[in-house]
């Protein structure tokens, strides 16, 4: 079939506006494609609190991580970039929270705290929003995202969701975990202690930290991030303050309750037999530090603004049909 003079004038025409079209706007399309980012997260997860610790005095990052009860934390994530080089992101993670006193070190405060003899669980449930920043996008020569190695900081503002729990041994010798918030071990609501006000399970938290991204495919990455959470509550672990006078848990307390209690404020007798020192008024915890936690997580996304979607079929589109 014989192709008519005017058909090709308009197809020549055209391709002329589009490849006019594509250079003038070749940046605003590249912010097009890959806008949006989906993923997943996995890795663990680490205490910061009045519990448990390293060698020392207790400290706020990984100098006083606890290994032996390291727990898992899982995510799902949702990014949006403007720019390359700047993004936001959505995230719910959910994990576990866990310190024991017994599983200190031998040092002096590793003694003391293993003669303190508390411990808790909880597991916790977060979600946040956060400002992504990848500074070495202005320093890349090439265009496209294959092989490349993008490392970034973060910062946000995030709530979570816990519930501390210790493990208490009834008189049968039979094993439960009991939720410590309402027993108020520390006096939190009563009149007898008016500065120790009860705490809330939900609270929130500064997000901060850095990872970086490397893609295998123009579309697909793998990486790796440190996240650390700065709460606003020293009641993580159900520890902060001073011991209490265990007669108050008979008048504001359940008999179930106060028994309970009774053994989950105060165990170093389970310790050591023989001590029997007054405990009232003693330190319990630490109120002049907040308690925090962090994570370290591999991460695995997916741009789904890529060449097979509505953007990236269109542009292919732009060309012109082939006659015969």
């Amino acid at each position: 079939m014989r192709t008519r003079v005017p058909t090709v004038r308009l197809c020549v025409l055209t391709c002329l506006l589009s490849i006019s079209f594509l250079q003038s706007s070749s940046q605003s399309l590249s912010f097009v494609e890959g806008k949006i980012e989906v993923g997943l997260a996995i890795g663990p997860s680490f205490f910061l609190g009045d519990l448990g610790g390293n060698y020392g005095k207790g400290k706020t990052f990984i100098k006083d991580v606890d290994m032996p009860v390291t727990k898992l934390m899982k995510g799902l994530y949702l990014n949006y970039y403007p720019s390359e080089w700047f993004g936001f992101r959505l995230a719910f993670n959910m994990g576990t929270l866990e310190a024991y006193d017994s599983l200190g070190p031998t040092d002096h405060h590793g003694y003391e705290r293993k003669k303190r003899n508390l411990s808790f669980r909880s597991n916790m449930a977060e979600a946040y929003i956060a400002a992504e920043i990848y500074p070495t996008v202005f320093l890349e020569q090439e265009d496209g995202l294959l092989h490349k190695l993008r490392p970034y900081g973060l910062v946000g503002f995030g709530m979570f969701h816990y519930n501390p729990k210790a493990q208490y041994t009834d008189p049968a010798g039979n094993k439960t975990w009991v939720e410590l918030k309402p027993l108020r071990l520390e006096g939190q609501g009563m009149a007898e202690y008016p500065e120790r006000k009860e705490y809330s399970l939900n609270q929130k938290a500064l997000i901060m930290g850095g990872g970086f991204k490397y893609y295998i495919k123009e579309n697909v990455f793998v990486g790796f991030e440190i996240l650390h959470r700065k709460t606003f509550t020293d009641y993580l672990d159900d520890v902060s303050t001073e011991y209490i006078d265990p007669y108050y848990f008979d008048v504001y307390l359940t008999p179930e309750q106060a028994a309970q209690a009774r053994q989950l404020a105060y165990r170093e007798q389970f310790f050591d037999p023989t001590i029997n020192r007054p405990y009232i008024g003693y330190q319990r915890g630490d109120p002049k530090e907040n308690d925090a936690f962090f994570s370290g997580l591999l991460r695995f996304g997916m741009r789904l603004n890529g060449a097979s979607s509505p953007n990236g079929r269109a542009r292919r589109q732009l060309k012109c049909p082939v006659f015969y």
